[in-house]
């Protein structure tokens, strides 16, 4: 018997978030450095898959399958693809950087004490967000998919609702309602999508006889399976709706500044960095595999939404007074941008949206992050606090700069890359399409430079004048990151090449091929 390695990928950070709890109250300091060991030891994992992972082997690689609910016809099937392994990787290594980033966000404070959990319980539920977003990048079975996707929700929830911003300018009161309704609203958006989805799931199994993705998937491309054309198209918006709240997707996007904007740096950095990502990986995984032809029927319809999206969210970007409100709408662009990639239906688009997936989330990383560390420093989160911030810490300022500018995807840095085949593969399959997103781009750039030019140069506010630069642990939190944009900005292959063998698979499976030229090549001779 082989070595389950994708299972105890997820399970070391269960493991790590139950004895993280577990640590005595007295010892936050010990809980802060056991989170951070099983992190680093789920990242060294990850690692291990990406080095077996082999780009043109199977398609689902390091498989393991075992009965699990046998009456009900659910199984325990494990599995990852290049996408998968990919974005397994992505989650696994942000975390450790999350939680060195976070290391002081929940610690007491003497005369808000009544306001923050015990620093162990913060540790540990980012540690149990890690297993299940990790074990979600793994199933291959429909309903365990399913149970990991609604069971994320509860540690965000308490995230969000216990552990908020202290950057909060009213009351304790004020701060824990405003804390409350954000997680709430979370909590409710992202419910109301599972429970459609569990109806779609029951339907799937009801016409498929399985949850097996595997082989519903090979029963539909052998023609043994045969789905009613309404009744694809029905099981399609159940999954879809659950994904484009969680990805999120205009109009269900609401959720995401409250929920950002209320949680402390790191912690917003989980939620769209990586359990968003979710979202868009099962659009990619599950509704284009299992329902190819209402893929197809309702691309015209999701692309206007992202289109939608991505303009929507960049303008909101621009009118923003709050610095982290304003990275979250331009989140919601940027997964409009991979959501108009996905459907696109061309190699090029669903390349670039994964690719897209892994810069996106290296780049609001370094982004949040380092807006963390200034709003800790000010203690506020409006742009108009802040001001001259460059001349009293340096490098703080350079670090939020690039960040910035890889969210407008600067030439050079890693967004770049993925943002242009997106656009290239959209248009060369909806040219109308492809312009209008183009627009995203120039939105991107007025909110990111306006952002930096308000807080950042200009003369030197009171407020910011005795303001700190970044420290050791924070140039470790940002320095890595920022290399690893630079490195994919340069060199992407890496992720490419494990990347487009998948995609091949899924356009096989909707069956599209990508357009023609309209002007043929010229000839090397000519």
């Amino acid at each position: 018997m082989s070595f389950p390695l994708l299972t105890v990928t997820a399970a070391l950070p269960a493991a790590g978030a139950i004895a993280t709890a577990a640590v005595p109250a007295a010892r936050r300091t010990a809980a802060k450095w056991l989170a951070l060991l099983v992190s680093l030891g789920t990242l060294a994992l990850a690692v291990v898959q990406l080095a077996r992972f082999e780009p043109g082997g199977a398609r689902y690689q390091l498989t393991e399958s075992h009965a699990w609910i046998s009456d009900f016809g659910v199984r325990y099937d494990l599995g990852v693809d290049g996408i998968g392994v990919v974005m397994l990787a992505l989650t696994a290594l942000l975390i450790p950087f999350v939680i060195l980033a976070g290391w002081h966000d929940a610690d007491p404070l003497e005369t808000h004490s009544s306001r923050w959990r015990p620093t162990q319980g913060f540790f540990a539920l980012i540690l149990a967000v890690e297993a299940m977003v990790i074990l979600s990048f793994e199933a291959t079975d429909v309903f365990l998919f399913y149970i990991l996707f609604e069971a994320m929700l509860i540690p965000l929830y308490f995230l969000i609702g216990g552990f908020g911003d202290r950057a909060y300018a009213g009351s304790d009161e004020a701060a824990a309602a405003q804390r409350s309704y954000a997680a709430v609203k979370f909590l409710l958006y992202n419910l109301v999508g599972g429970l459609l989805m569990l109806a779609a799931v029951i339907g799937l199994y009801v016409v498929a006889g399985s949850f097996s993705l595997q082989d519903i998937v090979a029963a539909r491309a052998g023609g043994s399976l045969h789905m009613a054309t309404g009744t694809e198209r029905w099981l399609f918006l159940g999954f879809f709706f659950a994904f484009a709240v969680k990805a999120p997707l205009w109009p269900l996007h609401t959720w995401l500044p409250n929920a950002m904007g209320e949680s402390t740096a790191p912690v917003a950095v989980l939620i769209t960095a990586v359990v968003d990502k979710v979202g868009t990986f099962a659009m990619l995984r599950f509704c284009l595999q299992l329902f190819p032809d209402a893929s197809k029927w309702a691309t015209p319809v999701i692309l206007v939404l992202a289109l939608i999206s991505i303009i929507y969210g960049a303008l909101l970007a621009v009118g923003q007074r709050d610095i982290k409100r304003l990275i979250a709408y331009a989140s919601i662009s940027h997964f409009g941008f991979i959501v108009l990639g996905i459907f696109a239906l061309t190699t090029q688009g669903q390349s670039g949206a994964t690719l897209y997936m892994v810069n996106h989330g290296i780049s609001t990383a370094v982004l949040m992050l380092v807006a963390g560390f200034l709003i800790s420093r000010r203690g506020s989160r409006l742009i108009g606090d802040f001001g001259g911030v460059q001349k009293v810490a340096p490098v703080l300022a350079g670090a939020f700069l690039i960040g910035g500018l890889a969210t407008l995807s600067l030439p050079g840095l890693a967004p770049f890359v993925s943002e242009f085949l997106v656009l290239v593969g959209t248009f060369s399959a909806y040219p109308a399409a492809g312009i209008i997103a183009t627009i995203g781009i120039v939105l991107a750039a007025i909110y990111v430079l306006v952002l930096y030019q308000r807080t950042m140069t200009g003369p030197v506010r009171a407020t910011v004048r005795g303001m700190a630069d970044l420290k050791v642990r924070e140039l470790v939190v940002v320095l890595p990151l920022i290399a690893l944009l630079v490195f994919l900005g340069v060199y992407p292959k890496p992720v490419t090449e494990i990347v487009n063998p998948a995609v091949k698979h899924t356009m096989s499976d909707v069956q599209k091929k990508d357009p023609r030229p309209s002007v043929p090549a010229v000839e090397a001779a000519k």
